[in-house]
């Protein structure tokens, strides 16, 4: 019975989700990110990112919280929410901005990574990995904070891993 009580909720739980994921503004789920691509990447992950992830989801989706502040700001409440201050997080890589840089085999959904962002003028950017999309083309999909003090909720959307030089994974 436990077991049934356990699916039904977890299947009513994604189903808001999923009916959410339709009624947001493009803002929060962009180039082909959606309630299923969330849900996937909750299922596969560790279960101390799986709790980094379902963090991030309610902020972003649920809550729209808005954070004014930077990019590394957002993506450090998720973790802290979550119940991962600084001191269960551990460093999996560690380069700089020119690299060398990570192979996409090392990075697993839940991991906070900071990146060359090419799409916007190569500055440094850090965001949450969510899954890939096209991982032998380095695309994947990322909960992002724009920062630079917007007050704007985070949104998921794909990036270019092409330059990631730092990966951050939960302890535990």
């Amino acid at each position: 019975m436990k077991l049934k009580f356990g699916l039904a909720a977890a299947l009513l739980h994604f189903s808001s989700l999923a009916a959410a994921s339709s009624t947001l503004s493009p803002r929060v789920f962009r180039d082909g990110c959606d309630g299923n691509t969330l849900q996937s990447a909750e299922e596969s992950a560790l279960p101390s990112a799986a709790k980094i992830l379902a963090q991030a989801r309610i902020m972003t989706v649920e809550q729209h919280t808005v954070l004014i502040g930077g990019c590394w700001d957002y993506i450090d409440e998720v973790w802290k929410r979550a119940g991962f201050p600084s001191e269960k997080r551990r460093i999996v890589f560690k380069s700089r901005k020119r690299g060398p840089f990570a192979q996409a085999g090392l990075i697993q959904p839940g991991d906070w990574l900071y990146f060359v962002n090419h799409s916007y003028g190569d500055i440094e950017h850090s965001a949450l990995f969510v899954g890939w999309a096209d991982k032998e083309r380095l695309q994947a999909y990322m909960l992002s904070y724009a920062g630079q003090e917007r007050a704007e909720t985070a949104r998921y959307k794909l990036y270019d891993l092409s330059g990631v030089y730092w990966i951050i994974r939960a302890k535990g």
